[in-house]
């Protein structure tokens, strides 16, 4: 589906890039939603200013940022129409992926260019419930408890791989490693 000004907010996932406000000062402003967002429109693209980032209705719009987002701070950010991709909650459209000098978990669509086809894919609430578990793994040392390892750091990027790219519960994984 081709997106544009027309059909960019009905049921789409998107990664806005932040700008800094100040380039789009002399931007004139084509829309402004009942929630106080702001949008102009360009030929490539959209602007978004706003101070909500995330679900947006029934979209997921996300800011990338190289800072902490605040809540309620007001961002801009800039998307090509090219950027947006079809959303729903039924369809498995999302995979997950780990920044392993952050620790930092996060899913992505299944139509970004950098998808390699390996990670599973899941629906929203699916992704959303694995995204926990391995936040878990990476953030905690109780789930590890009474296993059977050597190094942790090594059973830890074990068990995250097998969460991101298998349909194995997380139980299961687990149990390979009891005591």
């Amino acid at each position: 589906m081709d997106y544009s000004k027309h059909n960019f907010y009905k049921h789409t996932y998107c990664d806005f890039q932040e700008i800094a406000m100040d380039e789009v000062a002399n931007i004139p402003i084509n829309y402004k939603s009942k929630s106080g967002s702001s949008y102009a429109f360009t030929d490539v693209g959209v602007y978004r200013i706003s101070n909500h980032w995330g679900r947006a209705a029934n979209c997921r719009w996300r800011l990338i940022s190289n800072e902490k987002i605040k809540s309620q701070t007001q961002k801009c950010g800039f998307a090509k129409w090219t950027d947006f991709y079809p959303n729903n909650e039924t369809e498995k459209l999302f995979y997950i992926e780990v920044n392993w000098d952050t620790f930092e978990v996060n899913f992505q669509h299944k139509n970004n260019p950098k998808f390699n086809g390996k990670a599973i894919l899941r629906t929203a609430n699916q992704t959303a419930k694995r995204i926990q578990t391995i936040k878990e793994v990476l953030q905690t040392e109780s789930w590890a408890k009474y296993l059977d390892y050597n190094d942790i750091s090594i059973l830890r990027k074990t068990i995250v791989d097998q969460l991101i790219n298998t349909d194995d519960t997380f139980i299961k994984m687990k149990q390979n490693y009891a005591k």
